[in-house]
C-alpha cells in the first residue's frame, strides 16, 4: 500500500516541489540574506562583493558531478543518500554559521558560508539527476513548473520574508543568527523526509562503468590542482599584482587610492584562474579522470560548443552584475528599511519572476528558441536602467504608498510602512523580464544535453551559467566604490550587449536545437 502510494505520480510531483524548494533554500542564504547580514553588521561594500565568490562551487560542480553518479553511499536507495547527505551537511552548515559574528570572525563565517554552498550546489546536482531519473517522459515538462515553483517559494522564504523577519522596527526583529537556525532546521526536516518518502528510481545501467579507482585519483588530482592554484593566487598572484598596481597608480595625499587594494585582490584573482582552469584540465586527462572527461569529450563534439559555452556565461551578465550588489546599494545606496526590500524586492519580485517564466514559456510556443531568447535579452538589458532611475532620483521620486500592517504568522509587518513607487517599478519590470529570460534559457540548456551524460552535462552547462552571479561579484564591489551606483547600473546595461550580439551569430545553430530530434548532439 505504502509502496503504491509512494510511486503513484501525485507523489512523485510533491517530492519534486519538496526537492525545488530544498534547491532553493539556500541560495539566498549564501547570496541576497548572507548581504543583507553582512551590511547590518557594517561590513564593507567591497568585501561584501568578494563575498560573491561563496557561490564559486555552482561554477565548478560539474568536477565532482560524476563521482555522485558513478558511486551511491551504501544503505540507500539509488539518488536518496547524497540527497539526504547533503541535505543534513546543509543544515549542520547553517546552524554553524548562526553562532558567528561576520564583523568579528570573517574568515571563518566566509569558510563556513563557503561549504554551505559546496553542499548546495552537490543537492542540485543530485537532484538534477534524480527528477531525470524518477518522472516517466510525460510527466517532464508538469514536473519542471512545479520544481520551479517550489525553488522560487523557497527564495521567498529565505530571501524577501527572511528581511522582513530581520527588520529590527516594523518587522519581527529576529537576529540573522536566529534566521539562519531557523532555515536549518527546515533543511534538516526535508531530510527527514527525503529518507522516509522518497519515491524509488528505476536504475538501468547504460553501459560499462569507469575504473572506480581511476575515477577517485582522478578527482584528488583535480582538487590537488585547484588547491595549488589557491596557493598561487593568495601567495604569488594577489601579492604580485598589489605591487604592480602600486607602481602604476601611487598614492599621493591629494589621492590616497583607498580603492586599490579591492581592484588589486581582482587582478590577483583573475591571474589565478588563468593558472589553475588549465592545471585541472591538463591533470584530469593525466589522471584519467574518466567519468568526466568522457562526458566533456561527448559535449565539446557538437558544434560550435565552445561559442555556445561563451554565449552562456554572457547572456545573463549583465542581470548578474546589476544584481550581485542589489541588497547593499537599496540599504545603503538608496535608504530603503530592510522590511520594504523584503516585501518589494524579494516577496512581490519573485513572484513576479514566475509570473514572467510562466508568461516567457507560454510566447515560446510561438516564437521559437531563438526569438524568445533575442527579445527577452532585449527586455532584460532595458531593465537594468530601473534600478538607474533609482540611483539617479532617489527614494521617493515617483511618491509612496502605506503598505498597512499584517500577521501571517510566519511573516508579520509591525506597523504599515510606506512603499516606494519607483522601487516598485524597477524590482517589477526587472523580475518580469528576468523570469521571461530563464525560462528560455532553461530550454537551452535542457536542449544541449546528451541524456546518457544528464547529470555531468547539465552541472557543467549551469555551472557556466552560474560564472556571472559569481565572479562578477569583485568586479561590481571594486566598480561600485569607485564609480558610483548610476554609473554602475549604466555599465550593468551595456554588459549585456554581447550576450544579444553572440545570440545573433548562433542563429544558425540555435535554430537547429529547435529540431525535435536535437541534430546537434553527439551519439556517444
Amino acid at each position: 500500500m505504502v509502496k503504491a502510494w509512494l510511486e503513484h505520480s501525485y507523489w512523485r510531483f510533491t517530492i519534486v516541489l519538496i526537492l525545488g524548494f530544498a534547491s532553493g533554500l539556500p541560495l539566498a542564504l549564501t547570496g541576497a540574506s548572507l548581504q543583507a547580514w553582512l551590511a547590518t553588521d557594517n561590513v564593507d561594500i567591497a568585501t561584501i562583493g568578494f563575498f560573491s565568490l561563496v557561490g564559486l562551487p555552482y561554477t565548478f560542480k560539474f568536477l565532482w558531478a560524476p563521482l555522485m553518479d558513478r558511486f551511491e553511499p551504501p544503505f540507500f536507495k539509488r539518488r536518496q543518500g547524497w540527497l539526504v547527505l547533503t541535505q543534513l551537511g546543509t543544515a549542520a552548515a547553517l546552524a554553524l554559521l548562526s553562532t558567528l559574528k561576520p564583523s568579528e570572525s570573517t574568515h571563518v563565517f566566509s569558510l563556513v558560508a563557503l561549504s554551505i554552498a559546496v553542499l548546495s550546489a552537490s543537492q542540485d546536482i543530485v537532484v538534477d539527476a534524480y527528477r531525470t531519473d524518477v518522472l516517466e517522459h510525460h510527466e517532464r515538462g508538469f514536473a519542471s513548473a512545479i520544481y520551479v515553483f517550489g525553488y522560487r517559494v523557497a527564495m521567498i522564504l529565505s530571501g524577501g520574508i527572511a528581511l522582513i523577519w530581520a527588520d529590527p522596527v516594523k518587522g519581527n526583529g529576529l537576529t540573522w543568527s536566529n534566521i539562519y537556525l531557523v532555515m536549518a532546521g527546515i533543511m534538516t526536516t526535508i531530510a527527514v523526509l527525503s529518507f522516509l518518502l522518497l519515491p524509488p528510481v528505476k536504475y538501468q545501467p547504460t553501459g560499462k562503468k569507469s575504473d572506480a579507482k581511476s575515477d577517485l585519483i582522478g578527482f584528488t588530482a583535480v582538487v590537488a590542482a585547484v588547491v595549488v592554484g589557491y596557493q598561487f593566487t593568495t601567495r604569488l598572484a594577489n601579492p604580485w599584482s598589489a605591487q604592480l598596481l602600486g607602481n602604476l597608480f601611487p598614492a599621493t595625499p591629494e589621492a590616497p587610492n583607498t580603492h586599490l587594494k579591492a581592484w588589486s585582490d581582482l587582478l590577483g584573482l583573475f591571474m589565478g584562474l588563468f593558472f589553475t582552469l588549465p592545471l585541472a584540465w591538463f591533470t584530469s586527462v593525466k589522471a584519467k579522470y574518466e567519468t568526466l572527461n568522457i562526458a566533456l569529450k561527448n559535449y565539446f563534439s557538437i558544434k560550435s560548443a565552445v561559442s555556445i559555452l561563451v554565449f552562456i556565461v554572457l547572456y545573463k551578465l549583465g542581470d548578474a552584475f546589476a544584481g550581485s550588489l542589489l541588497t547593499p546599494f537599496l540599504l545603503k545606496g538608496v535608504g530603503f528599511a530592510q522590511a520594504e526590500i523584503g516585501v518589494v524586492n524579494k516577496i512581490i519580485g519573485i513572484w513576479l519572476t514566475i509570473l514572467g517564466a510562466l508568461v516567457g514559456g507560454g510566447l515560446m510556443i510561438k516564437l521559437g528558441l531563438y526569438r524568445s531568447l533575442l527579445l527577452f535579452g532585449v527586455l532584460q538589458l532595458l531593465s537594468n536602467l530601473g534600478f538607474w532611475l533609482v540611483a539617479t532620483l532617489g527614494k521617493g521620486a515617483w511618491g509612496e504608498f502605506q503598505l498597512p500592517a499584517f500577521d501571517l504568522i510566519l511573516v508579520s509587518l509591525k506597523e504599515a510602512t510606506q512603499v516606494d513607487g519607483l522601487l516598485v517599478f524597477a524590482v517589477g519590470v526587472e523580475n518580469i523580464t528576468s523570469g521571461m529570460g530563464t525560462a528560455a534559457f532553461v530550454a537551452l540548456l535542457m536542449s544541449l544535453c546528451n541524456q546518457k551524460f544528464t547529470a555531468t552535462q547539465y552541472a557543467l552547462l549551469s555551472a557556466f551559467s552560474a560564472v556571472g552571479r559569481v565572479w562578477v561579484g569583485p568586479l561590481a564591489g571594486a566598480a561600485a566604490t569607485s564609480i558610483g551606483w548610476p554609473t554602475f547600473f549604466i555599465i550593468s546595461t551595456v554588459m549585456a550587449v554581447p550576450g544579444l550580439l553572440m545570440l545573433v551569430k548562433l542563429k544558425p545553430i540555435v535554430h537547429e536545437l529547435e529540431a525535435p530530434q536535437g541534430v546537434l548532439l553527439a551519439d556517444d
